[in-house]
């Protein structure tokens, strides 16, 4: 996730026309569209994109916080965002378009801008509706991430804020953290139907938190296989979970999975980890924690803070 994987700049192309056309879902609202247009480099090449969007549809569920954090509401998100509980409030009056809208749904709603992941099918359909930035999910830390989206927005000054802003959160926190931690290691488990996940640096679910702000330590075997490989993630059976467990251990069930997470949590291997005796088991929200947008970490810090500290 810290590879940036390519730079923007930016260049004026000048004035579109923009009129309806022969589309004839053009609604009078094109009237209010951005006419001026700036070349971004996105996953999926050199795209022409509305130097200040009004009307986003954001396909990727784990970008929408981004946008919701300096200020932009997109007119249509997933499911997946809509079910995200840190954005309770945030997106009053955006249309859920579901987990696979169709390019007729997503025309409807007349966008300027659609945001989506690279490799996505249909993009080529997507791209006779407005113009389509894939993102390649993960190839850029969330700080340059919010730089670039603040960029393809217009809002670079909201973008910066929020990343200072963050920092300071994160030098205050961090050496409290750290004493009330020590030399304890920490861990991210999730279990699901055939095992568990051990999450690592760049995965959601805290691991940007623990490991790359507050400097925490992954027991090696974790660090090993889940941050050292650079997939930010590892499976593992049930058997092995002593070598993964730290001595503070985040977990939630794998969001979607319909396994019994008890067949783990009610195991005595499970029952037996250090973490679990001592008390040092913290439950994440499946539902939100999964996320590592500037909105979800902005509430994962608070709960994972407070849960580090109470460890003392």
């Amino acid at each position: 996730m810290w590879t940036v994987y390519r730079e923007f700049s930016f260049l004026r192309l000048g004035e579109k026309n923009n009129t309806s056309g022969n589309n004839p879902t053009a609604s009078s609202s094109n009237a209010t569209k951005p006419t001026e247009t700036v070349i971004f480099h996105a996953g999926n090449g050199d795209i022409e994109v509305p130097r200040n969007p009004q009307r986003i549809v954001d396909l990727t569920n784990f970008y929408t916080g981004y946008f919701l954090a300096i200020g932009v509401k997109p007119i249509g998100v997933s499911t997946g965002a809509m079910e995200n509980p840190y954005f309770a409030g945030k997106l009053d009056g955006v249309v859920d378009v579901g987990n696979d809208p169709s390019p007729e749904k997503i025309l409807e709603l007349n966008p300027d801008l659609i945001i989506t992941f690279t490799g996505s099918e249909g993009i080529d359909k997507l791209e006779q509706i407005a113009p389509v930035v894939a993102i390649d999910y993960g190839k850029k830390n969330y700080k340059d991430q919010m730089i670039d989206f603040g960029k393809l927005t217009g809002k670079e000054k909201e973008a910066e804020d929020w990343v200072v802003g963050w920092k300071a959160k994160i030098d205050d926190l961090k050496p409290k953290v750290q004493a009330a931690v020590g030399d304890k290691t920490v861990s991210i488990l999730n279990p699901y139907s055939k095992g568990l996940y051990v999450f690592g640096h760049n995965y959601g679910r805290g691991g940007e938190i623990i490991y790359d702000e507050f400097g925490l330590k992954a027991p090696p075997e974790a660090q090993k296989e889940a941050i050292d490989s650079g997939t930010g993630w590892a499976s593992i059976s049930l058997e092995k979970l002593p070598e993964f467990a730290g001595d503070i251990i985040f977990t939630c069930p794998w969001s979607g999975d319909t396994s019994d997470p008890k067949i783990i949590y009610d195991s005595g291997i499970w029952k037996g980890l250090p973490a679990v005796k001592a008390g040092h088991v913290f439950q994440l929200n499946p539902h939100g924690d999964t996320y590592n947008d500037p909105v979800s970490l902005e509430a994962q810090l608070e709960f994972i803070s407070s849960s580090l500290l109470s460890v003392q």
